[in-house]
């Protein structure tokens, strides 16, 4: 069970690690890149790699869940598994519905989003989408976080302790409650 214990928690520092990484990613295009049209298009591509590969690694982890579950309380198993659940609906919402949106409104708009006035419609809709796809990532990578957590304290077992009756620093008897 440690073993794929382990397994899951490094698929999903992978993927948390892929999307912090991703934050550095979309920065440095729009810094480095000298069309930002094309800077767009590298952010949407990873962007893309990002969602699928959430979506992949969230349902194998909560596959996994099932196997991982014995001797755990419930509690914790289920808040794993919402938690899991969240990311791979973030991923999938960035993805198919957000994403999707995105695709139209540029489609719509013509020509290079720089171009198109602040106070355009659909200028104004792609900047909500696209914070909408910031938060919508925030809220998978927070839920991913906290489910990183949630798997990496579960223990397996009882530790039991033996006490030597005879050992001069014995404190066990003394401090119970």
């Amino acid at each position: 069970m440690k073993f794929l214990t382990d397994f899951r928690l490094l698929l999903l520092a992978i993927w948390l690690g892929a999307a912090l990484f991703f934050i550095a990613v979309a920065q440095s295009a729009f810094a480095v890149v000298p069309e930002r049209e094309l800077a767009g298009a590298v952010v949407n591509r990873t962007l893309s790699i990002l969602n699928f590969t959430g979506l992949g690694i969230s349902a194998v982890l909560l596959v996994t869940s099932l196997a991982t579950a014995r001797g755990t309380k419930r509690y914790w198993v289920w808040m794993e598994r919402i938690l899991l659940f969240i990311v791979l609906a973030a991923c999938a919402v960035g993805q198919f519905v957000i994403g999707l949106w995105l695709g139209m409104v540029r489609v719509q708009m013509g020509r290079p989003i720089d171009q198109v006035a602040a106070d355009d419609p659909l200028r104004i809709q792609f900047d909500n989408l696209h914070e909408w796809s910031v938060w919508v990532l925030m809220t998978g990578m927070g839920a991913a976080l906290i489910a990183f957590f949630i798997i990496a304290n579960r223990k397996f077992g009882a530790v039991t302790i033996k006490s030597d009756p005879t050992a001069p620093y014995d404190f066990s008897k003394e401090f119970k409650i």
